[in-house]
């Protein structure tokens, strides 16, 4: 829960708990036992928060529709758990009287059942509330986001293509006077290409990823030559999937700007597997002792923020750093 929401909560119960007091010193009937009132609303508030703070956010929405039903009857059996250890035990105990007599456990049970139902479905109407209330202020949020992202790319285009059809150019001029040169130009355009491609959805063939990730990677190499040591593996049938365009490329990116390129005994590793419905993409290096740049860490976050607004509930995303290895790992479900 939110600060906020705490607030709400504790305004809510405290004005309840004065109601009530407040009732049964002044307007109710006059109670012999009014600590079973106080009793009942404490062992409802257990109920309350059961079902508010695991049953709901685990499985209602969720279509878990036998996980729902399952927790809300642990929910009641803790309120008449709860009540019969307070009100049958412990103020027996301590009071020497108790507030059944005569009851069955099973009579005790059902009882119990007819009270403890009020507060799962006032757990329910606060829950619901609260959840329309934070999926509107996400979809708020998101939308400031879109706009801020509109704007953010209107300022990158200064003029792409300009840059796309010069570069086809330089490679005219390359290729007559070396191959290598021609080769490094022509790659660079096709990642150019690849990044001013536009989809209606954002999404690109799976297999153009993989392109892109291998055009990088030659690039790449042409700093280092022979001292370059990266195995790039790609496994199972990718043809018809489609993934967010240039979702992968980060990790690649990120694992050459932190990590060593040139130890033959510990190369980059980049595996991507495809499963069925389920695409693992793995990342490991070693770290570089001596760092060369400044890093903000802000493309992790954008690439985590990406996986949450395009793949919700699909996508896991692991990271382990033992000082020597670095290793991030993504697990899409299509």
């Amino acid at each position: 829960m939110t600060k906020k929401e705490i607030r709400y909560h504790i305004i809510g119960w405290t004005l309840y708990w004065l109601y009530l007091i407040f009732g049964n010193a002044f307007i109710f009937k006059p109670n012999k036992f009014p600590i079973f009132d106080y009793s009942m609303v404490f062992v409802k508030m257990v109920e309350f928060y059961v079902c508010y703070l695991w049953v709901y956010p685990n499985f209602l929405n969720k279509g878990k529709i036998p996980q729902l039903i399952g927790g809300i009857a642990v929910a009641i059996g803790c309120f008449i758990l709860t009540r019969f250890l307070l009100e049958e035990v412990a103020f027996d105990y301590f009071f020497h009287f108790h507030n059944y007599f005569g009851y069955t456990a099973f009579s005790y049970s059902l009882d119990n059942v007819y009270f403890g139902s009020s507060a799962v479905i006032l757990s329910l109407a606060v829950y619901s509330s609260f959840d329309a209330l934070r999926k509107e202020q996400e979809n708020k949020s998101l939308r400031e986001e879109k706009t801020q992202a509109e704007l953010a790319f209107l300022k990158t285009q200064i003029n792409p293509h300009f840059l796309y059809n010069t570069l086809n150019y330089i490679y005219s001029l390359a290729y007559p006077v070396s191959d290598k040169l021609a080769d490094a130009v022509i790659k660079l355009s096709q990642l150019m290409r690849y990044m001013l491609t536009e989809n209606p959805d954002g999404q690109v063939d799976l297999q153009k990823e993989v392109d892109y990730i291998e055009n990088y990677i030659s690039i790449y190499q042409l700093r280092f030559e022979d001292a370059f040591f990266v195995d790039f593996k790609a496994e199972g049938d990718i043809a018809g999937k489609r993934v967010a365009a240039l979702l992968l490329i980060p990790f690649v990116e990120n694992a050459f700007k932190h990590g060593v390129v040139n130890d033959p005994s510990r190369p980059i590793r980049i595996n991507l597997k495809l499963t069925g419905q389920r695409l693992e993409f793995t990342v490991s290096n070693k770290i570089s002792q001596n760092q060369k740049d400044y890093s903000t860490g802000v493309g992790l976050v954008n690439v985590r923020r990406r996986l949450e607004l395009l793949y919700p509930k699909q996508h896991e995303f692991f990271i382990s750093n033992n000082g020597q290895t670095y290793k991030a790992t993504l697990v899409l479900s299509f």
